[in-house]
């Protein structure tokens, strides 16, 4: 059910056929955050579980932003990145949209920014 580039062994296996999908949903997700950060996520991956996509991004943090960190002001750093999800939710969801053939109902963002993650969690519309 998941994807990307450097799978560990063992890691689990998408159902037959969704792991290009995965791969590809994963590599919009990073172009985007890529093109409009300066920087993309050096590891990703996504997941998919019935109507639920999920694409998680390590590494994530621009030079900027992890000298924020390290100063103490990860409250900003969270606060510029959920402002920038809100602000590109509309590319997000049309980039899922057309590559899973399915509707985005409902999206949401989360920073981890202890480690060095953000997360995208999208809600599709229920398969045909």
């Amino acid at each position: 059910m998941a994807h990307s580039a450097s799978e560990p062994p063992g890691s689990p296996r998408p159902p037959h056929g969704q792991g290009p999908l995965l791969a590809e949903v994963t590599n919009a997700i990073v172009r985007l955050h890529r093109l409009h950060y300066g920087k993309g996520p050096t590891r990703s991956k996504s997941f998919l579980l019935d109507d639920v996509l999920v694409c998680v991004m390590r590494d994530a943090f621009t030079t900027v932003e992890r000298t924020l960190i390290d100063a103490g002001e990860e409250g900003k750093v969270r606060e510029t990145r959920l402002a920038f999800q809100d602000a590109m939710q509309d590319e997000f969801k049309e980039a899922v949209e057309r590559i899973m053939g399915r509707p985005v109902v409902g999206l949401t963002s989360q920073v981890l920014v202890d480690q060095g993650m953000a997360v995208e969690l999208f809600l599709l519309s229920p398969a045909e």
